[in-house]
């Protein structure tokens, strides 16, 4: 058994097994695009072998470890295990036409393995994941600040129900929509409501259209539809781009990178503690 495990471990420890089994993912991967225009029985065998030598190769990573709990704490090998067990359930076991939809597009997360086809992807990969971790407190000081600046938003922008107006207020409100219809034609007052609102403070983060919202809401005030002054208007949508798209959206940038300095330098230190002929292993774990 230790010879059989020895010999496993030299084979996915190879690099020609390696770039073999990254041909493999970029063939898989390029198929599944294949399949989203017809399906062809040839693709569709093609498949069938790819998913055995997956099958073949995960064996061989089982066979080759050190222990069960090495095995089942790389994060790694629970991700390429789960993939293949799904590509194993047969279309057919469901009745429901949502399930066998579901089963298709959890198959096509297959493409997924190619994050494997490089260390320095994988490397980027559980730095994305620890800076996740690690950034709880920039996402709380986040929300908490969308949220305060959604009920302002509210507070101050919300257009009135055209429904409910008459005479000249009717008049003003047609002439607004006139003026400065919404971009798409088919969106909602964007402070119309507090859901509503954090979704258009997080339109205005990405820089989209942040600037006609405030031409918008300045013509309400023209024609008489909302009462702010466009001075606190414009220092509305100024302060809070200001805050999201300069302070807000930093802190996790800075959280990342120095995540990714820290990770770097425990696989470096990692990989000097190893002997030489021993591949360091990128995990991803909890503790990430």
């Amino acid at each position: 058994m230790e010879m059989l495990r020895e010999l496993c471990r030299k084979i996915t420890t190879n690099k020609v097994f390696e770039w073999s089994i990254t041909i493999v993912i970029i063939a898989n991967a390029l198929l599944i695009g294949v399949e989203t225009y017809a399906y062809y029985p040839t693709v569709a065998l093609i498949q069938k072998i790819i998913l055995g030598i997956f099958t073949v190769e995960i064996l061989l990573r089982f066979v080759a470890r050190e222990s069960l709990k090495e095995f089942f704490t790389n994060g790694w090998n629970i991700f390429d295990l789960t993939l293949v067990l799904i590509g194993y359930i047969p279309e057919n076991l469901f009745a429901s036409a949502s399930m066998m939809m579901a089963l298709r597009v959890l198959r096509v997360f297959r493409v997924l393995r190619l994050l494997r086809a490089a260390k320095e992807i994988k490397l980027i990969v559980t730095v994305l994941i620890r800076s996740m971790i690690s950034m709880f407190a920039n996402v709380i000081l986040f929300i908490i600040f969308i949220y305060l600046f959604a009920i302002v938003g509210v507070s101050l922008f919300k257009l009135p129900d055209p429904n409910t107006l008459t005479g000249d207020d009717k008049a003003n409100y047609e002439l607004f929509v006139q003026l400065a219809p919404n971009s798409p034609s088919n969106s909602p007052d964007p402070f119309g409501s507090l859901h509503e609102a954090m979704f258009t403070l997080f339109r205005e983060l990405t820089g989209e259209d942040w600037t006609d919202l405030r031409y918008n809401h300045i013509t309400a005030y023209e024609c008489g539809v909302i009462k702010v002054n466009p001075r606190i208007i414009t220092g509305y949508h100024v302060c809070w781009f200001v805050l999201a798209a300069f302070l807000l959206l930093n802190l996790v940038t800075g959280a990342i990178i120095n995540n990714y300095q820290n990770v770097k330098d425990e696989q470096d230190k990692h990989k000097t503690d190893q002997p030489a002929d021993q591949e360091p292993n990128n995990k991803i774990t909890d503790k990430e």
